[in-house]
């Protein structure tokens, strides 16, 4: 059974080029495509067709959208299997059960109505926190240079051996026949600025080579899983993770994280590592749960 790309559609400009990525996403993978529409976003939103057809005004544009959104996907991806569907309940809710079934979730990172001047929605929030496939956000306005062809950047975290993340972007590097760039971000202890007692050695030559020797090991247990034979460039900077991540997908196709959450009185939430990311990151972010097999 292939699982489809589902694409959450709202109608507006972030919307539209989540659509279009996910169908180019359909037609490279040979995935079929979901369009999924949650009408109760125009209940909150007061948005009110003015023809009166007998029908709920809601269902008549939800209608509209899906139908719009299908004939654009037929424009642009001929080859891809299309259907859409109108979903009657909260757009979170219809799209975390659509995850259950599903390759990957992709939509804007800015929706309609009073969300849309933030720079992620909540609805974009909620979904990548509660997903249980990775989760596309597609940025709401186009990078300033275009992406080199085939380049995804994976955040690597201290966990021992290869996240989901890692295997995901492996995957999606291998499949647009381009490379993986690894990036492992490192830091000095705060304990190591404000102590006055001088340590023996390089304490910043320590931390570098062991975050180098976690790299290694990762990516040679990741290499184990892999034969399509893809470049794998490393990266190992320092600062804070968000920033190096940030800095490093400037030119990239996709950059990957991990959705490294915790269970607090509201929820699973993503790390602030994501939330940066996804709020700040040039290009389209997937965000993989740490459960996801593939």
């Amino acid at each position: 059974m292939r699982l489809p790309v589902v694409v959450g559609v709202d109608g507006s400009e972030g919307s539209l080029r989540a659509l279009d990525w996910a169908a180019a996403e359909a037609a490279r993978s040979r995935l079929p495509l979901r369009i999924v529409h949650a009408s109760l976003w125009e209940h909150y939103e007061g948005l009110r067709p003015t023809a009166d057809s007998g029908r709920p005004p809601e269902q008549i544009l939800a209608e509209h959208l899906v139908a719009s959104a299908r004939d654009r996907v037929r424009d642009l991806s001929p080859g891809v299997s299309v259907v859409a569907d109108v979903q009657p309940e909260d757009p979170v809710a219809a799209l975390v059960r659509e995850s259950h079934e599903a390759a990957l979730v992709v939509l804007g990172s800015r929706g309609r109505g009073r969300i849309a001047g933030m720079l992620l929605g909540s609805v974009g929030l909620a979904l990548a926190g509660r997903s249980h496939c990775p989760v596309v956000v597609i940025p709401a306005t186009p990078p300033l240079a275009p992406a080199e062809p085939g380049r995804v950047v994976v955040g690597i975290s201290d966990a021992t051996g290869p996240s989901a993340a890692a295997v995901f972007a492996l995957a999606q590097a291998a499949s647009r026949h381009g490379e993986l760039v690894a990036v492992r971000a490192w830091r000095r202890p705060t304990h190591e600025f404000l102590s006055r007692t001088p340590l023996p050695g390089s304490p910043a030559s320590a931390h570098r080579r062991r975050a180098e020797e976690h790299l290694e090991e990762v990516l040679g247990a990741l290499a184990e899983r892999d034969d399509s034979g893809t470049v794998v460039h490393r990266s190992v900077t320092q600062g804070p993770a968000h920033q190096v991540l940030i800095e490093a997908s400037e030119g990239a196709e996709l950059l990957v994280v991990g959705a490294r959450r915790s269970s607090g009185w509201h929820g699973l939430q993503l790390g602030p590592v994501d939330h940066a990311v996804l709020h700040y990151a040039p290009c389209p972010v997937a965000v993989v749960p740490d459960t996801y097999q593939g």
